[in-house]
């Protein structure tokens, strides 16, 4: 079924497919979108030869064009489906423009894409915290990290649900109270 252009208010689920290669990557990111209404949200190559794919639209259109790319035989790195995705998780990866409102800052570093994602998303929902940016594989080997904001308690919290989600996949969590303006400035808009 092709897909529909849809707002995405309407859409409440996430799916995310990080496959091994390039050109097994593109061809996934076409069949998903023929294979249930869902829209592509972005498709990209990252470091290290992956392809990275995230869909979003209903649960069920989003769950059938996952699983489709799980029995594709493509070899992935992984796959998940998000349901309830927030819509600070949507706005970071359309790339709307954030301002941190003060506070500490968190910086999460992930071993793959798809693991930080579902990290960013299950943290910001269960933490009072701003997500201010990700970043998803280009440039860094394939990893991936995420920045956070609010007060220190809440991003101290926020950074041990990220540990405990991730486990093997995290790299590094740490939380900086007082943070330079010019390395916020840095983080979130990717200044140097």
């Amino acid at each position: 079924m092709a897909a529909k252009a849809k707002g995405m208010s309407l859409m409440d689920t996430l799916g995310i497919v990080e496959a091994k290669g390039i050109a097994g990557g593109v061809w996934l990111a076409d069949a998903m979108v023929k294979e249930a209404d869902v829209e592509l949200v972005r498709a990209s190559t990252i470091c290290s030869g992956r392809y990275l794919i995230f869909v979003a639209g209903d649960r069920a259109a989003v769950a059938t064009s996952v699983q489709f790319a799980q029995d594709s035989g493509r070899s992935l790195v992984g796959s998940f489906v998000i349901s309830n995705v927030s819509s600070q998780l949507m706005a970071v990866l359309q790339r709307d423009i954030v301002t941190h409102k003060g506070g500490a800052l968190g910086v999460i570093e992930c071993r793959n894409v798809s693991s930080g994602v579902v990290a960013a998303d299950s943290t910001v929902k269960g933490s009072d915290i701003q997500l201010l940016r990700l970043v998803a594989g280009q440039g860094i080997n394939g990893k991936s990290y995420f920045v956070i904001g609010g007060d220190v308690a809440s991003v101290e919290e926020a950074a041990q649900t990220a540990e405990s989600i991730l486990g093997k996949n995290l790299v590094d969590a740490v939380v900086i109270p007082r943070p330079d303006a010019t390395v916020v400035a840095s983080l979130i808009k990717g200044l140097r």
